[in-house]
Order: C-alpha cells, then structure tokens, then sequence
C-alpha cells in the first residue's frame, strides 16, 4: 500500500475479477518436408530448418516455390485411312516409369487448405535436388532436423510430414514417426498425424505397426489409405515427350512428324494438339497420403464445433476415390488390434454419402484413457491454456489469496468448456474439478520448497463409436 504525505484525493483500482485464461490454438501444423527453395532477403536456403508462418498457399508460393514438374510421356496414335487421311486419332499421357517423384510438399499444402486449413508452419529440410533417402530422412538436416526445428516454436500443435511416406522402407518410416511422438510426449502440446506406409503388399498393416515404436501412442492417429485426389501432377512443357505413330491402312507403322519432340516443340506448331495432349496430362491425377487432408479437417472440425468434436463422420474435399476399398471387415483389423494395440482410422466410401473420416482413435486404441482423438486433444488443449495463463502466479505467494484466484480461474474456463458441450455431467461437480491448498494438495513442506500443487479433473465428452439399436418383436395385447 503506497504512503500518502502530501494532503489530496488520490485514486487506487481494486481488481475484483479473478484473471481469464485465453484458449489457445488447437489446429496449427507444422509441414515437415521438401520445398522448390526457401526464400528471405533473396538468399534460396535462408529459411532451411526455419519454421515459417504461412496462412494461405500463395503465401507458400512466394516463400517456398511452385511444386516439383514431374516427368511425363504423351502417346500419339494416327490411323490412316485408305486415302491418307488421319481416320482416328488415339492420345495417352502418362509419367515416366521413375515418377512420381514424391516431394509432395506443394499438392499436400493445397489439399490442407482446401480441407479447412488455416494458419501453418514450413519447415523445409532441403530442396528438389536432395534425394528422398535414408541419410537424409534420419540424419541432418532431415526430418529429425526439421522435427528439432518445429520443437523451437511454440505454437504448433500438429505434426504433419507427407514426404516421408516416399522413403524407401517402412522402418524408416517408422523411425521418423517414432522420433514425432517422443517429441509430442516431450513438450506435451502437440499431437502427430501419421499416414500408414503401404508397400502394396498384404501385409502392409502389419508392417506399419511392427515400424512404428509402442511409446507414447496416445500422442499420435494413423489414417489408411492413400486417397487419389483431383490435382493433377506439375509439368513443364519441355519435360513431356511426345512419340508419334502412323499406322496406315495396311496396318504399317511409321514415325510421325511429331515423333520424340517436346509438348513446348508440339505447341509451336500445333496449338489444337497441345491442347488435347494437355487435357490428357491433367487427368494424370495426385495419389497423396491422407495426413495433410486430415490437419485440415482437424481445423475445420475444431472451428466449426470445437477440439472436443471427433474429426470423424466429415467428408474430404477434392478427394476422387481411395486407393483401397476399405470393408467392414478390413476395418474390423484396422480398428482393433489385441497385439499391438495400435489402431489405425479408415477413409472409406459410403454410397450416397461420399468419402468420409471413419474413424477417431489414437494410435493407442488399447488405452480407456487416451482411446480417442478428440480427448487427448482436449486435455493437450486445457493443459497448454491453463499452462500459459498460470505463468502470473510464479513467485506470487503461496498462500489462501493466491490459491483462490488461481482455483476461480480455472474452475471459470472448465464452466465455459462444460457450456459448450466439452465436458460431460449434469452438474458442474460431475464433468469437473479444481482443488488447490493446504492438507487438500500440498503440505507444509510443499509450500517451504515453493512447489504450488494444482489438482484438475475433468469428464471429457467421449464420442459414440458404436451406435447400437436393439429389436423385439412385441406380444399382440389387444
């Protein structure tokens, strides 16, 4: 209380609300991968292992480049007909036997954003010219790289790495899936979106969870299978080779005008061509791992009804078909594992429904706590807001006043969530708890050493995995 000496009416404010705590963000991935060039100040490489905040993908563009052209063929097939003339002609397009390349850093941007995405983090770990391989994947600057790099910042809270299911193994798959939820157990404010790397083999599942390690599941979801999606894969005009057959009406074959030239030599003198054999080229459609697509549904989901909503049951955009039909019984095996214990979410399609999510468990799908998705988001989501709200209390005094005001500030934000359809109970006292004070969480040697014990719980809203409906036949009464 300040000393008055000189005689006069002075003003004092009183603060009679208890502080607020602000909720923090829940859907900002950081994309860990390969980029065209990472741009500041004119330098290429300046931003290499710097995580960069982008909210749209023109902002990507500007930053980190264009998509990586990819390398594509164009078939041209004239049939002749007894006069000469061209009686059918036939056009294909394809990529070259070693493509796609798989950087897939560009296409799995565009997918975020067309999925609900906002605000993100680039991390690039290098550009086009380095080789999607083991060295670089696991070492430095690689993915651990670009992992040790997002752990610098602090507010992402998605974990999202689309190149990596390019490496050439599922164990070093697996390893970098390992060492993204060691680091999500590690800060505890961020959860990682894992895409199941599929050989094309039968056992492709159970490699999967064989690779990834059994620690700190609960911080991590798998999504099955790849989806084709309505992007068509980049080019550039002089990157596509064009062969050209004539087959007269005998049935000989020749060489065409066009034979071994360019789509840019073809457009030269030829636009009418260039156009179809261009219509052939984008029907080249995008196969891309689910993980960038799922981190916009989980923005959309969280803004539209909050990070407790399962991001399940929600159609993807811009998605044409699955690469592999999912039936009830290959989802059987891929929601329940007894052995491994690793649940694995399907994207499969319903008829008149569309593609949906179908599915919202953690990778530890054994655990009664962390099971689902939206409840370990939800508690990751509390404990960062209660986390930066509570900073105001370090070396305030540890006594009633102090325990009181930090008890109302969470009891008022765990009443809102509970408002909002977070927390389950019919009172307050059932979906929530607060306790803070002497003989309740601390004892008197707590409170000599400094340490301040704050007790929290909370009834997380589950979502209805199984929706049940039980018939009987009922006995004629009357």
């Amino acid at each position: 209380m300040p000393i008055y000496k000189t005689p006069g009416v002075y003003i004092e404010e009183i603060s009679t609300l208890p502080p607020s705590i602000a909720p923090v963000e829940t859907a900002i991935p950081a994309f860990i991968g390969y980029t065209e060039r990472a741009t500041k100040d004119g330098d290429d490489s300046a931003l290499i292992l710097v995580p960069t905040r982008i909210t749209s993908l023109l902002e990507y563009l500007e930053i980190f480049g264009r998509l990586r052209p990819e390398t594509m063929t164009a078939s041209i097939t004239d049939q002749l007909d007894a006069s000469g003339q061209v009686q059918t002609r036939t056009i294909d397009a394809a990529l070259d036997p070693s493509s796609p390349s798989g950087y897939l850093m560009y296409y799995a941007l565009d997918m975020f954003f067309r999925n609900g995405g906002g605000p993100c983090y680039i991390v690039s770990i290098g550009s086009y010219s380095n080789p999607i391989d083991a060295n670089d994947f696991i070492g430095v600057p690689g993915t651990v790289g670009g992992l040790e790099a997002a752990a610098t910042v602090d507010e992402p809270t998605l974990l999202v790495f689309p190149d990596a299911i390019s490496l050439g193994t599922v164990s070093l798959y697996g390893s970098v899936a390992s060492a993204a939820l060691s680091q999500c157990n590690e800060l505890q404010d961020r959860f990682t979106i894992l895409d199941v790397y599929d050989n094309g083999t039968s056992s492709a599942i159970a490699d999967f969870r064989n690779a990834v390690s059994s620690d700190y599941l609960n911080y991590g979801a798998a999504y099955y299978p790849q989806l084709k999606t309505t992007l068509s894969y980049g080019y550039d005009a002089g990157g596509v080779t064009v062969s050209h057959e004539v087959i007269s009406a005998n049935g000989t074959s020749n060489p065409g005008s066009f034979d071994g030239d360019s789509l840019a030599t073809v457009g030269l003198t030829n636009p009418s061509l260039t156009r179809s054999i261009i219509a052939k080229l984008r029907e080249l459609y995008v196969t891309l791992p689910p993980s960038a697509l799922m981190a916009g549904v989980y923005a959309r989901v969280d803004s539209d009804r909050g990070v407790w909503k399962a991001p399940a049951n929600v159609s993807l955009n811009s998605v044409i078909q699955p690469t592999v039909r999912v039936t009830n019984d290959l989802q059987d095996r891929l929601n329940v594992d007894a052995t491994s214990g690793k649940s694995i979410n399907a994207i499969r399609t319903f008829a008149g429904r569309g593609i949906l999510v179908w599915g919202a468990r953690t990778l530890a799908g054994n655990d009664n706590e962390w099971r689902y998705v939206p409840v370990r988001r939800l508690f990751i989501f509390v404990e960062e807001s209660v986390k930066k709200a509570s900073e105001f209390v370090v070396f305030e005094p540890n006594d009633a006043k102090t325990w009181v005001r930090v008890e109302a500030m969470i009891e008022n934000f765990l009443t809102s969530l509970r408002r909002e359809g977070a927390l389950a109970g019919a009172k307050p006292e059932d979906a929530l708890f607060v306790n803070v004070g002497l003989g309740q969480t601390m004892t008197a040697e707590d409170i000599l050493n400094g340490i301040m014990n704050v007790e929290i719980g909370m009834a997380a809203v589950r979502p209805a995995e199984f929706i049940i409906l039980k018939f009987s036949h009922k006995l004629q009464t009357s």
